[in-house]
């Protein structure tokens, strides 16, 4: 439905221009073509005011002046929307072939060790490796369809959040556990530092992707064996968790952009990682989903990011009753 509606609104706004073009040509074409008629007909014999009063000329020039202004502006508007369609198109064209190329990878790399296990005798050991190195690729499959369904769901407002009250240092330190293990990560790699205390509304899953994602673009776009410091910071009403890596950085004017669906920072000091867009977009969604607010700040290239996240805080689970009594 969303779609029809931004087809048809700069095709009206077209017709309308056409109509304000024409209109206008028209308007003086017939004052032009009445004062030479009556000028042929009666000649210098005929008082000048006669022939088109000062109030006619003040509102014919008035009103065309009108229409020349709203066929400038719907040229623009239509300037504008066919900008943005063709950036869409672009950042479209660019998730479709990265997204292939996610799929493509961890489906190859599969197909590279079950034919390694059905030509040659592998030992033991080997075929653990391999299941083990296929497990991966299938989680890392999963990941990317599963994003691709959640964006959708979230989207079309049919996704539904497990939300429940959890104890904020708790839930934050087992999240950050399964990062740990997932990335294989040791103390001096993944720093944490703050402590808060008191209550959130949290879905752990939807969360863990949050803490994952940011966790895997801060490892990726820094050098290796480089910290990563998550911060805990505390407010009267809220708290706030921050990611700051030691990083390559990202500019402001890709600051502005870094949270709309298929961008990616397209840089020469960007290094060649591929990727479908979508991770910082689900992040963005689903602490929005969790009452939350997400901002990202780097002070340039080579200067690390530093991604920020506050979601309101209870101090005690009696809070959450009582506005639960109030609705």
């Amino acid at each position: 439905m969303k779609r029809r509606i931004n087809f048809i609104h700069p095709l009206l706004i077209f017709i309308f221009m056409q109509v304000a073009w024409i209109s206008l040509l028209g308007l003086w074409i017939y004052w032009y073509v009445s004062n030479y008629i009556i000028i042929n007909q009666v000649g210098q014999r005929l008082v000048p005011t006669v022939t088109a009063s000062p109030r006619t000329q003040l509102f014919a020039l008035i009103f065309g002046l009108f229409l020349l202004v709203f066929i400038l502006a719907g040229f623009y508007f239509i300037f504008i929307y066919l900008t943005r369609q063709i950036n869409i198109n672009r950042l479209y064209e660019t998730f479709i072939a990265n997204f292939t190329h996610e799929l493509k990878s961890p489906l190859a790399s599969i197909q590279l060790y079950l034919e390694t296990l059905q030509r040659r005798n592998v030992s033991k050991e080997k075929q653990r490796e391999f299941v083990d190195q296929m497990l991966n690729d299938t989680q890392r499959l999963k990941q990317v369809i599963d994003s691709i369904l959640d964006i959708s769901q979230i989207e079309q407002k049919k996704k539904i959040f497990d939300l429940k009250p959890q104890p904020i240092q708790s839930t934050v330190n087992s999240l950050l556990n399964n990062c740990k293990e997932r990335f294989k990560l040791d103390q001096e790699t993944l720093i944490v530092k703050g402590k808060v205390k008191g209550y959130w509304l949290v879905d752990q899953a939807a969360m863990q992707m949050v803490f994952s994602n940011l966790l895997d673009n801060a490892l990726k776009y820094s050098p290796d064996h480089t910290p990563v410091t998550i911060r805990l910071l505390q407010e009267k009403q809220r708290f706030c968790i921050e990611f700051i890596d030691q990083g390559i950085g990202i500019e402001k004017e890709a600051q502005k952009h870094i949270f709309q669906k298929f961008y990616r920072v397209s840089a020469p000091y960007m290094p060649d990682i591929r990727g479908t867009g979508l991770g910082l977009y689900l992040v963005k969604e689903i602490v929005k989903a969790h009452f939350g607010q997400i901002t990202v700040k780097s002070e340039g290239i080579n200067k690390g990011t530093t991604f920020r996240l506050c979601f309101p805080l209870k101090r005690t689970l009696k809070e959450f009753k009582s506005e639960t009594e109030k609705l």
